[in-house]
């Protein structure tokens, strides 16, 4: 390997061997910290596992109301299906083990990001990389960052490493939005925390509020991922993919 080669590799990239090739080395960019994949992969089996017994939870009373209360007179503003087996945790109609696994795996979600949230204000991941500069949400710039993605280029030639302003806003809707929001209105429907806090259950509405917002940050975080997981597959799921389980990120030859 030539030493021209060597110094030209930036901090967080792998050199590539010197083949007398003139075509560029492949740059790997240190992208995602540890604790960062390790929150990411975390979520991502506990949220299934969120849903599937929430269904089961949801089939004993497939109603959403407003208010304080909900029960059969009241007039519902959504209706639900009966959720099948195959869609709910464990499987079939338990109320009581719907709760447990529930309940578990909420209180993981709720202390991954309670630790996520620390470790990114320590290592400063939230202010340098998160953070939503005023002039990243004018309309000039909003509107060229929606058709840079029209156009499938998700990424900055000049940083590529990167968030753009719609992947800020979208992971900061998710974290300080639509999670805490799922979490504290599942905790007002404890009995429990209902004793204990009062003023939370009175700050969603009611007992029947609540639970329809719980189920509209559900929703809401579905939704997410729907997109999440389209724009991986069009930006390329084995570097996406690879990035989030190693931290390095492969640019793409035009980078």
């Amino acid at each position: 390997m030539s030493a021209a080669t060597l110094a030209d590799t930036g901090p967080g990239e792998h050199p590539a061997a010197d083949t007398g090739d003139t075509a560029p080395p492949a740059r790997y960019l240190y992208k995602h910290k540890l604790w960062t994949r390790v929150w990411h992969w975390t979520n991502v089996f506990v949220f299934f596992i969120m849903v599937g017994s929430g269904l089961g939870i949801l089939n004993a009373h497939p109603h959403l109301y407003w208010g304080d209360h909900g029960a059969q007179p009241d007039h519902p503003w959504l209706e639900l299906p009966h959720w099948p087996g195959w869609a709910t945790i464990p499987g079939h109609y338990n109320l009581a083990l719907s709760r447990r696994w529930h309940l578990f795996f909420a209180l993981i979600l709720a202390f991954n990001l309670l630790i996520f949230m620390i470790v990114s204000l320590a290592n400063k991941h939230f202010q340098r990389d998160l953070a939503i500069k005023p002039r990243e949400i004018t309309p000039g710039h909003l509107w060229y960052d929606i058709k840079e993605h029209l156009a499938l280029r998700f990424h900055d030639a000049a940083n590529p490493t990167a968030f753009n302003v719609l992947q800020k806003i979208a992971y900061a809707s998710v974290i300080f939005g639509m999670l805490p929001l799922i979490i504290f209105t599942g905790l007002s429907l404890s009995p429990g925390i209902n004793a204990s806090w009062p003023w939370l259950l009175e700050l969603f509405g009611g007992r029947a509020s609540a639970r329809s917002l719980h189920f509209l940050a559900m929703v809401g975080l579905l939704g997410f991922i729907i997109v999440h997981l389209a724009l991986v597959i069009l930006a390329g799921p084995i570097r996406e993919v690879g990035s989030m389980i190693t931290g390095y990120w492969k640019a793409p030859e035009e980078h």
